[in-house]
């Protein structure tokens, strides 16, 4: 088939690379989020997607929205036969839906209809799910509702962050959607509907999310910063200033401190929960690089009695 590729991020460049590699189909064109400003000097540059399409000498489509009619004009032009989708990161209208013979088919990261929305995988391990996966949809209007081509599983490991989870799922799901446009082009594939019950939704994490509440258990503390690294991060506030937490490690055998109460000793840093504490094992003071937590409440000082958390 000719497809056309849409995704923008890093986690979308391994389901590229296996569509590229096919000797079945051929990618002639990647649809894209525009440039956006990254780095200390906010230059314009060309997401993972992008760059990798021009490495491979594939046209390049940044529409600001899909429902640009220079846009649908080109896509009508290029007549894909099917448009495989990996975190485009926009909106599909309903005239660039009906633009390939067997629609656009997107990669999402989790076993639907759970988990439909942006961020499937930082939800997956919020919510403590043992098992996730992905699956391969027909995309319609809805948020994610289309008929389903295919599945697979993935175990969630104890300390996954939602990186890690979403490398794992990157890569086994590329085989997936290479897969499915084999059964799609040959004919053997069918999507079937998705159920009625079992839905849930996961939309985007915030930084507002992401905030600690030490006076939830440490499984929920351990979750949230596991859901949230590397983005956004969860943080909580230190004299003031916000500090983010980037790994902990539960420590039932240390109770004893009230909710957001700073234990250090030399070499570790302890911090109260609503059930026993977590041990702080990497930290990003605000302005600084990540650095191990007892190094850093070596250098701030910490007085008997200090929280975090507070003002």
């Amino acid at each position: 088939m000719r497809l056309v590729f849409a995704g923008t991020p890093e986690v979308a460049v391994p389901a590229l690379d296996a569509l590229l590699a096919s000797d079945r189909h051929e990618v002639v064109a990647v649809v894209t989020r525009p440039d956006a400003p990254a780095g200390r000097g906010r230059r314009l540059v060309a997401s993972p997607v992008a760059q990798r399409a021009e490495e491979a000498g594939i046209e390049v489509l940044k529409p600001a929205k899909p429902r640009e009619p220079d846009f649908l004009a080109r896509l009508r032009e290029i007549a894909p036969d099917c448009c495989p989708v990996v975190a485009y990161g926009a909106l599909l209208p309903k005239a660039a839906l009906e633009i390939p013979a067997h629609g656009w088919v997107n990669l999402h990261f989790s076993l639907l209809p759970a988990w439909r929305g942006a961020a499937p995988v930082q939800h997956a391990i919020l919510a403590g799910d043992e098992v996730t996966g992905a699956s391969t949809f027909l995309i319609e209007e809805g948020l994610d509702s289309g008929p389903v081509f295919g599945v697979l599983t993935e175990q969630v490991r104890p300390t996954d962050t939602s990186g890690d989870l979403l490398t794992r799922l990157a890569f086994a799901g590329s085989g997936l959607l290479l897969a499915t446009m084999d059964g799609i082009e040959d004919g053997t594939l069918k999507a079937v509907q998705q159920p009625a019950d079992g839905i849930s939704l996961a939309p985007k994490i915030n930084v507002e999310d992401a905030q600690l509440d030490w006076s939830a258990p440490a499984l929920r503390v351990d979750r949230v910063v596991r859901g949230c690294a590397p983005a956004p991060g969860a943080w909580t506030l230190f004299r003031g200033e916000r500090l983010k937490v980037m790994s902990v490690a539960p420590a039932p055998d240390r109770t004893g401190l009230a909710p957001g109460e700073i234990a250090a000793a030399k070499n570790s840093l302890h911090v109260g929960t609503g059930s026993h504490a977590v041990e702080l094992l990497w930290v990003q003071p605000q302005g600084k690089k990540p650095m191990k937590a007892a190094d850093w409440a070596r250098g701030v000082r910490i007085a008997a009695g200090e929280r975090l958390g507070g003002a």
